[in-house]
């Protein structure tokens, strides 16, 4: 019953903030024609097992991207909130490591027959409602072996539309070729914005991220609901018209990578 009616007081104040969800609201694709746009998206990691640290993060302003664990205590609440407030919803999925760290429930193993692997990624999709694509938690390991990644792959594949993104936790990873592959849009991570979690290295870290994407046109970064992380990205976000560089959710600057390589390939045959 107390589980219940905080799940209800939380919708019920995703509610309330919703006359302001324009304001957070993805910007729709024909905003991103622009060749000189640059655009960012931020991934919010690890959410679901923390309620009150978690709801800060997810009524962050603008389209953060949230991607929560599965089987989390709070990931279905979570999630919900912040469908309500128009923003996009991961799933991130638990990979093994090199090191053999433990990564939780919904975690995909080398030792796991394909139906078990299959079984446990569908149960771990199937967690997080309103899913648009998976990024990996941890998986230094898994995401170098090509054979358990074109499992992911054709699941991802196979009538679900969904996207991937690589958090690349090893420079040895095949995920985005074998996504390539198996024609599932995808992207990789180009900075984790709180390796260090103090204010000045988060700033420092966003300024890179603000530079990559000047460089390149996009650029994707992932955080986690770490206080400072939190704190800092509340002073940053609104700054970002004034910098010149958009905020859009991952789905959008996928699209947008997709159809600016597009246009390059065109150019070049002409």
């Amino acid at each position: 019953m107390k589980n219940t009616l905080m799940y209800f007081l939380l919708l019920c104040l995703a509610m309330a903030t919703r006359a302001n969800a324009d304001d957070q609201a993805p910007v729709s694709d024909s905003h991103l024609n622009s060749p000189q746009q640059p655009v960012i998206a931020i991934i919010m990691d690890d959410l679901g097992d923390r309620r009150a640290n978690d709801l800060r993060a997810v009524k962050l302003p603008g389209s953060v991207t949230y991607s929560f664990l599965p089987h989390a205590p709070f990931t279905r609440q979570l999630a919900e909130i912040a469908y309500i407030d128009k923003k996009e919803i991961m799933l991130h999925a638990p990979m093994e490591s090199i090191d053999g760290k433990a990564t939780g429930p919904g975690s995909l193993l080398l030792n796991m027959s394909e139906q078990e692997f299959l079984t446990t990624l569908r149960s771990a999709l199937e967690s997080v409602p309103h899913v648009k694509g998976i990024n990996n938690h941890m998986g230094s390991l898994l995401t170098r072996h090509p054979g358990y990644m074109q499992w992911v792959m054709q699941e991802l594949n196979h009538g679900k539309g969904l996207f991937f993104v690589d958090s690349r936790t090893t420079d040895a990873t095949v995920a985005r070729l074998v996504a390539d592959e198996n024609g599932v849009p995808n992207a990789k991570r180009d900075v984790f914005l709180d390796n260090d979690r103090d204010q000045a290295s988060i700033k420092k870290s966003f300024d890179h991220l603000v530079s990559i994407a000047r460089r390149k046109g996009s650029a994707i970064a992932i955080c986690h609901p770490y206080p400072e992380t939190i704190n800092a990205l509340k002073n940053i976000l609104p700054a970002l018209k004034g910098m010149g560089i958009k905020l859009v959710s991952v789905s959008q600057l996928i699209r947008l990578q997709k159809k600016r390589n597009k246009t390059w390939q065109l150019s070049l045959s002409r």
